[in-house]
């Protein structure tokens, strides 16, 4: 388990509370029901990442306007800097490709996830296709 500031627990129940509509889109439509274990909200160090996959190693960070000026933009990448120092991957998704995207940007995710798995893993019960009786 990765390290957290604990005064961060009671800010991620209010904006798992309060998400975004790029949020509930994503952790409605898609990440909820993925076969790898998605958190959201979830409080790394002194972050609190959109969502968080452990077994990738992945936070999945959305990205309205407001990321993009000057200072937040500097922000984000002292931020990514950190956590990729605690040997997590950060990918930043714009909320514009949630809207007009959503389709790739889940298959993106989906990608990531099955390539940083170990060849061992599996994301689903094996078939018994095949299988004799």
């Amino acid at each position: 388990m990765k390290d957290y500031n604990k005064s961060n627990i009671k800010i991620a129940k209010i904006l798992r509370k309060n998400m975004t509509r790029h949020e509930r889109k994503l952790w409605y439509l898609f990440l909820r029901e993925y076969p790898v274990r998605f958190q959201r909200q979830k409080a790394i160090d002194n972050y609190i990442a959109d969502f968080y996959c452990a077994k990738a190693k992945l936070i999945i960070e959305l990205d309205g306007s407001g990321h993009y000026e000057p200072y937040q933009m500097l922000k984000d990448r002292i931020r990514t800097e950190r956590l990729e120092e605690m040997d997590l991957t950060v990918i930043r998704i714009c909320n514009l490709d949630i809207d007009r995207n959503f389709y790739n940007v889940c298959e993106y995710i989906d990608t990531f996830v099955k390539n940083s798995l170990p060849q061992s893993s599996s994301m689903t019960a094996p078939s018994s296709d095949g299988a004799e009786s």
